[in-house]
């Protein structure tokens, strides 16, 4: 008895031991990709100090340069998420407590089987089969909402535009977010629900009363994953989208404006200066997914106690 005591402590400092360093193999790892970055961006950032040259050699400053492609890396995802969110936690919530168990589970394999196709393949489904389907409703949208700046312009005849890119994207991030907030749902104590049935509730009140609530900051969470997906993609908006001038227009044939399109478009072939500005376009990428997971798990932090996300 003493022997495995002794045997389940050393245990314990070993699986600890292990669990410390996993932890802070995390934290240095991202010391090293930071530090990289920064000092890789340094001659884009300040040419005049860290190198032979004045500026850069894509626009007159950085910020000309990059705040076009972060305009397009916002919008994409921004879109991406307003499709996608409504519709995965409505599936989720129909797998959960709407549908029969011989439905909900084929219908959760397919859903999770969208998460394993590669992102080349959605590139190439939205540019040769989305993005002619589209055209017709982008030039409906600019016959109906011209006047907005987001539908002004000439539409595009191939479909290959940033509002197609945003479709693309809330495809792929539909399986992430629709996974998450099912297992959170399904966690709902069963007191609670049954309490809310109980005192007369129809089901969609007891799903607003009990369910809802009790999932707010799970629903954060896997909505802030699926945009780090959607910032970060890169096959499948550089298939869909064609080369031209950036332009606040969803629906007109723009630039490859998201900074994951962009990097892998020219970095092969970068060196010098032009590779620099790439690495510091990455870093403003590194920074604006920092920032979102920073306010994700701000959020998460508010609700946490009365939540399935902790």
């Amino acid at each position: 008895m003493q022997t495995g005591g002794t045997g389940g402590a050393s245990g314990d400092r070993v699986f600890s031991g292990l669990a410390y360093g996993a932890g802070g193999l995390i934290l240095v790892v991202l010391a090293f990709v930071a530090i990289f970055l920064v000092t890789e961006s340094l001659p884009a950032l300040w040419p005049t100090v860290f190198s032979d040259q004045d500026s850069i050699s894509s626009a007159d400053t950085f910020l000309q340069y990059v705040l076009p492609l972060m305009g397009g890396t916002i919008i994409a995802s921004i879109i991406a998420l307003i499709i996608a969110t409504p519709v995965a936690v409505g599936i989720a919530l129909y797998i959960s407590h709407y549908a029969p168990r011989r439905i909900a589970t084929p219908v959760g394999y397919v859903i999770d089987l969208l998460a394993a196709i590669p992102s080349v393949v959605y590139g190439a489904w939205g540019m040769v089969t989305l993005a002619p389907a589209l055209v017709p409703i982008y030039g409906w949208l600019h016959e109906h909402l011209g006047f907005l700046p987001f539908f002004a312009g000439d539409p595009s005849t191939t479909g290959r535009t940033l509002a197609t890119s945003g479709v693309v994207l809330a495809v792929m991030i539909l399986p992430i977010i629709t996974s998450l907030c099912r297992e959170i749902f399904v966690q709902t104590p069963k007191l609670h629900e049954e309490a809310a049935l109980a005192l007369g509730a129809t089901q969609w009140e007891m799903v607003r009363a009990t369910v809802f609530p009790f999932a707010r900051a799970g629903i954060v969470s896997s909505v802030m994953l699926g945009l780090g997906r959607a910032l970060g993609e890169t096959m499948a908006v550089t298939l869909v989208l064609s080369p031209g001038v950036f332009s606040l227009s969803l629906i007109t044939s723009g630039r490859n404006a998201t900074i994951p399109s962009e990097i892998a478009l020219n970095f092969p072939e970068a060196f010098g200066m032009r590779q620099s500005e790439l690495i510091a376009a990455g870093l403003m990428l590194f920074i604006i997914t920092l920032a979102v997971n920073m306010i994700a798990r701000w959020i998460v932090s508010r609700h946490k106690e009365f939540s399935g996300a902790n």
